[in-house]
């Protein structure tokens, strides 16, 4: 029997290169998403190279569809083993002072409550089986506290925290819990490097390795290593797979000078 994944978020950026990494180890994809017309062209273009995946529209501040889309698969493949908890809603540019309660509280449904919502859905499944991989994406915004986006930070933060509780709590039941904090190509890091192309260069010049994450070809793999089984004896840990960006810190304060 194949192995079940589910992945969040997965129609762009990072949930796209995981869902196409899992989908070429042989892996069902539950690819969810909120765009339905991104997510569909995926499904089309990873059943032509002969993947397995199926496509589950889901807003993940929307607790009711993260619990269907778990649920779903389960009562379609009869079990998940693999949950990647990568979705995060949009946010602005914005000074703490100035951010709002609704915007904290947007950033804390997507990017903490969905995946705590996704991760019990999950967990009687996964005990069933004694075994379970959970990835969480965090971010180092929140591990180096960078400016203008303070709600995404602590959502992140207090994602990595979940992340290190539940695999205290999860360990015995063989489910391991990860975080992955990525310095990786997104949109909206191509967005910057077309409008600000000083800044982008600015911003891999302070990479140790000199350049932004491909997300298939430098953090994909990382993902697959932990769901696999010789990562079983390795849980509550947070990897920074971002060419030793973390090591340098990167100052984001200076790009905005």
């Amino acid at each position: 029997m194949d192995k079940v994944v589910v992945i969040t978020g997965a129609a762009d950026g990072l949930g796209k290169a995981f869902a196409t990494r899992f989908a070429t180890e042989g892996y069902q994809v539950v690819a969810a998403d909120i765009n339905d017309e991104a997510g569909e062209a995926l499904t089309v273009a990873l059943e032509a190279e002969e993947g397995k995946v199926v496509y589950r529209h889901c807003d993940v501040t929307q607790k009711e569809q993260v619990l269907a889309l778990l649920s779903g698969a389960i009562e379609q493949f009869g079990a998940v083993q693999v949950l990647i908890n990568n979705a995060v809603p949009l946010g602005t540019l914005t000074p703490i002072e100035e951010k709002s309660d609704e915007e904290f509280q947007r950033q804390l449904d997507g990017g903490l409550f969905a995946a705590r919502w996704a991760m019990n859905a999950a967990f009687n499944s996964m005990k069933e089986q004694r075994f379970g991989r959970i990835i969480n994406l965090c971010s180092l915004n929140g591990v180096n506290a960078h400016p203008q986006t303070s709600d995404y930070n602590v959502a992140k933060e207090a994602l990595r925290c979940l992340t290190r509780s539940a695999a205290r709590e999860w360990a015995p039941h063989g489910i391991t819990v990860n975080a992955i904090c990525p310095g990786a190509i997104t949109a909206a890091f191509l967005s910057m490097q077309e409008f600000a192309p000083e800044m982008a260069a600015r911003v891999n010049k302070q990479i140790p390795m000199g350049y932004m994450g491909d997300p298939y070809e430098d953090i994909s793999g990382v993902a697959l290593f932990l769901a696999s089984k010789d990562a079983r004896y390795m849980t509550g840990n947070t990897l920074y797979v971002d060419g030793g960006g973390h090591i340098n810190g990167i100052n984001w304060a200076s790009l905005f000078e």
